[in-house]
């Protein structure tokens, strides 16, 4: 199935997966290429639509994880395996993953900012001999609002994972704080030489940028994505606009030394 720019299809709800009481993880059929950090527009008849960003890839289905928040995703949240949503997509430039093959990797996200790298970090968990080391600071509100976490227990075994959460009450022994804490402890080979994307709300990035900046690592080494202004896929709306670019359509992945010069 080719990229479906305007006119939506239909697709099928493979698999239901609750991680949170508002995060659902919906696997779509989907027959096509896909990256991860790409995204789909997905919509209900007479409810509207809502870009999603692609959360994982498979033979034949992607994976969609939606947050609850309006009209369309209310009404998605209705929706059970077998049952049947319209997308169209996929749109942006997507990560891609050769741009990190052979290279040390640092990858940090916030909360959702985790679908969409999480392609990402699947390749890589699978494929260790196609880079260096490797870190992963992923960070969640609190425990209970932790995603993906057989993914985590996975990932632990193959990579550098810190998972930490902002607060916590005394029954949770992991890590406290936010990612900007553990960024100048990580043990690196060679900032200068590394590679980094984060993805996340837009402070938290900022900040773990400049940290990154900080430990020596290069402006054309650091991968960031705007995927919180998505809007209409194909830049007509408007409302993705930073300065004279266009989220939808140039991003919404963003080497730094290009996104250090975007306004939101």
């Amino acid at each position: 199935m080719q990229a479906q720019e305007y006119t939506p299809f239909s697709s099928q709800i493979m698999k239901v997966k609750k991680h949170t009481d508002i995060e659902y993880t919906f696997s779509m059929s989907y027959e096509g290429q896909v990256k991860p950090g790409q995204f789909f527009e997905v919509s209900i008849p007479k409810y509207g639509e809502a870009p999603i960003s692609v959360s994982g890839i498979r033979e034949g289905q992607v994976d969609l994880t939606i947050r609850r928040v309006g009209k369309v995703t209310d009404e998605v949240f209705e929706r059970y395996q077998g049952d049947r949503l319209f997308m169209r997509g996929p749109y942006g430039n997507g990560f891609d993953v050769e741009d990190y093959k052979g290279s040390e990797l640092v990858i940090i996200a916030g909360g959702t900012g985790v679908s969409p790298v999480r392609g990402v970090i699947d390749y890589f968990s699978v494929h260790r001999d196609e880079r260096r080391a490797m870190w992963l600071v992923a960070g969640f509100k609190s425990p209970e609002d932790i995603l993906f976490r057989e993914d985590f227990n996975r990932w632990r075994d193959t990579m550098n994972l810190i998972l930490t959460v902002d607060g916590a009450d005394g029954e949770y022994d992991g890590p406290v704080g936010l990612v900007t804490r553990y960024i100048p402890g990580l043990e690196l080979e060679n900032p200068s030489l590394a590679k980094a994307i984060v993805v996340g709300p837009p402070a938290m990035m900022r900040f773990s940028v400049k940290a990154l900046l900080e430990r020596g690592f290069k402006e054309e080494h650091i991968w960031v994505s705007y995927e919180r202004k998505m809007c209409c896929g194909i830049g007509k709306c408007g409302h993705c606009r930073i300065g004279d670019q266009y989220v939808c359509v140039d991003g919404p992945v963003f080497l730094y030394t290009e996104a250090k010069n975007l306004m939101d």
